[in-house]
């Protein structure tokens, strides 16, 4: 009896050691046979890269899929094998990151610079523009060219012309005030002028200094019944707060807000409001000027710390975007387009513009910055900061080719002066890239490196998380899936240079 079990155990052991082996064989098999390689049929592969997700950081070893213009898949590296039959680009050591965006421009500033500016934003890595002012005729062709051919224009998203009041500012009537809006003087002009934009497909509206507090309610409502973004500077007329709760989407330039931040800021409305009542027969810009000289200093000298935190929580609450354009705003003490790095760019101008540029920044450079211009740049890098603080959005823009700022390399300067105010370089970024994208409902489209959206992509040669200044460190483009490596846009550049 007890042999019978004993013999039974015995086979029963034999039987486990077979089988084991057999497992242990079957499983050297899998770990030595190789996977298989994987081929994508007509596509690019960016393989072994460091992805900067703009909201999580740094992920890597990863590789990226593009077909038909947008992110098919995105693939840990780690036992990934690529087929040598596809479209390979090597990603070791190198950065991928969203497309980035200058969220404010101007095609219609310079009419005869606008030719050259899609070739100057993709060689600096801006794929996607937000033009915030121009005659409706000359920056729908803009936008009209971008969706014609999309994987060799940044995309364009167009204001149409600033919305003012009479009299207007830029109403053609100097160098530096070109026939950037249209002068509305009744709330009937108000009405007619958005129905026309709206029907001609404008993408957002923008409000400007000159209208009257019933013509920018106006504006408001027309905008909300549309779908449209209203962005602009807060009128004159009106202080920050209530054209927040107007229903402003964003302000460009923080303009007028260091008027509502101080304690007198009642007083200064209702004087603003006097001058611009006894200037109805004035040129516009001179009129504007005239209130900011009189009323900035004594809107900084007056500046009361609980009052902005009045304004920024109404902001906030509000979600009112804000476009800083931080290096315009402190172009003038801090001079960054001086530098012979800088006057570099100057050469893909056209010729009369890199002498003109020339001349006034020699001119300029004769004048010292006085103790109030260093006053105010310093008042507005730190509000950038308590703005970001405090949670308001905010979307990277430079107003090029304003102020000598060459379109595509201004933006970068940007990025490097909201960290200066405050920003972490992945905070940046996202001013750059998901913001924008945000900002316009893009957000399952644009402003990422994720599976299903466009392929807007920067190659980037050194971590911008380490040194902002790295987003210039552009091994490649990508716009809607087409590839543009360092050698093709170093000809696009001399291309320019050239004409």
């Amino acid at each position: 009896m007890i042999s019978r079990w004993y013999h039974k155990i015995l086979l029963i052991n034999i039987s486990m050691k077979y089988l084991s082996s057999a497992i242990y064989i079957i499983l050297l098999m899998v770990t030595c046979c190789p996977t298989p390689d994987i081929y994508f049929t007509d596509a690019l592969c960016i393989d072994n890269i460091s992805i900067i997700d703009p909201e999580l950081g740094l992920i890597q070893h990863q590789t990226v899929i593009i077909k038909e213009g947008k992110i098919l898949q995105v693939l840990s590296s780690d036992g990934v094998n690529l087929s040598s039959k596809n479209r390979i680009i090597d990603g070791t050591d190198k950065f991928l990151i969203p497309g980035l965006w200058d969220a404010h421009v101007h095609f219609a500033y310079l009419e005869e610079l606008a030719p050259r500016m899609f070739d100057l934003f993709l060689a600096y890595g801006i794929t996607s523009v937000r033009d915030t002012g121009g005659e409706i005729n000359f920056t729908n062709a803009w936008k009209k060219k971008s969706l014609k051919n999309p994987t060799s224009s940044p995309r364009v998203m167009i204001a149409g012309p600033l919305l003012d009041g009479m009299p207007n500012v830029y109403d053609g009537s100097d160098h530096e005030h070109p026939p950037l809006s249209v002068g509305l003087a009744t709330i009937s002009d108000v009405r007619n002028k958005v129905n026309e934009l709206d029907s001609m497909g404008v993408d957002l509206l923008k409000a400007y200094e000159m209208l009257t507090p019933d013509q920018f309610e106006e504006i408001m409502r027309l905008a909300k019944e549309k779908g449209l973004n209203v962005t602009g500077h807060v009128p004159l007329s009106m202080d920050v707060i209530s054209a927040s709760n107007a229903g402003l989407k964003s302000m460009e330039h923080m303009r007028n807000l260091e008027l509502s931040c101080a304690n007198n800021s009642d007083e200064l409305l209702a004087q603003r409001q006097e001058i611009l009542a006894l200037g109805k027969q004035d040129i516009g810009g001179i009129l504007r000027s005239k209130i900011h000289a009189l009323q900035r200093p004594l809107a900084i000298a007056n500046y009361d710390p609980q009052r902005a935190q009045e304004v920024l929580d109404v902001l906030a609450k509000n979600e009112t975007w804000q476009i800083p354009t931080l290096a315009l705003a402190t172009g003038f003490t801090e001079r960054p387009f001086a530098s012979s790095e800088w006057q570099e760019t100057f050469k893909y101008l056209p010729e009369a513009i890199q002498l003109s540029w020339k001349k006034e920044i020699d001119e300029l450079m004769a004048d010292t910055p006085t103790p109030f211009n260093e006053k105010y740049t310093q008042w507005l890098t730190n509000m950038v900061g308590q703005v970001h603080r405090n949670g308001i959005e905010i979307m990277a823009g430079t107003d090029c080719p304003i102020f000598y700022l060459t379109p595509g390399r201004s933006l970068h300067e940007e990025l490097e002066v909201l960290v200066k105010a405050g920003l972490s370089p992945l905070e940046a970024l996202q001013t750059a890239t998901t913001n924008p994208a945000k900002y316009f409902n893009l957000q399952n489209e644009l402003g990422a490196v994720k599976e299903n959206m466009w392929a807007d992509l920067l190659i980037l040669d050194e971590n911008p998380l380490s040194d902002i200044r790295n987003t210039q460190r552009i091994n490649a483009v990508i716009k809607q899936g087409h590839y543009m490596g360092r050698s093709d846009l170093d000809k696009m550049l001399e291309k320019l240079a050239t004409r």
